[in-house]
């Protein structure tokens, strides 16, 4: 089964990534529905639900695209003598802090804008924790993510996409009556 992930990820890893997304993206902002609603239900329609799994694809594409670009970068800056020689665990974490704070604030944004279109609101409260979890949250647990091998590294970042649910939905939680 692991083999035929890896083989899947591999040949298709644009496919692979935004089906990965699409999937636990969504599972995370169900979560954080229920969260937000104090209540399991059916958090969206099915209009909904799929325009949800389209942005979650979208923003698939771009994450699998920052992952390779800021890997590159780091080791670019690396040969370059601009960083020093990395160990596995010192270059995850070199990876991890370039992406997060370079291509992080515009992820941030462009998730809360296609939130809102899908919405068909403008909301932009508590962004700033977003921006926040970027240093808290997504440092480390990308660190993680970049010491795997690269098949495993757009599962593991889909995955946490789930964490991001439940995390979004503590911050926009209505509070107990």
């Amino acid at each position: 089964m692991i083999d035929s992930y890896i083989e899947f990820v591999t040949t298709w890893p644009i496919v692979s990534a935004m089906l990965q997304f699409a999937v636990l993206g969504t599972f995370g902002d169900v979560i954080a529905k229920w969260i937000i609603e104090g209540r399991v239900s059916k958090p969206f329609g099915f209009v909904i639900l799929i325009c949800k799994m389209l942005e979650w694809a979208l923003l698939a594409v771009m994450i699998k695209y920052a992952f390779i670009g800021f890997a590159g970068f780091v080791e670019t800056l690396v040969q370059h003598q601009m960083l020093p020689e990395l160990g596995p665990w010192s270059r995850a974490i070199a990876i991890s802090v370039a992406t997060n704070l370079q291509f992080g604030p515009f992820l941030v944004l462009m998730h809360r804008l296609l939130d809102n279109l899908i919405a068909r609101k403008s909301n932009w409260a508590n962004i700033d924790k977003g921006f926040m979890s970027l240093l808290w949250f997504w440092i480390p647990a990308h660190s993680v993510t970049f010491a795997l091998p690269k098949p495993y590294q757009i599962g593991l970042a889909a995955l946490w996409s789930v964490a991001l649910g439940i995390i979004l939905g503590f911050y926009n939680r209505k509070p107990a009556n």
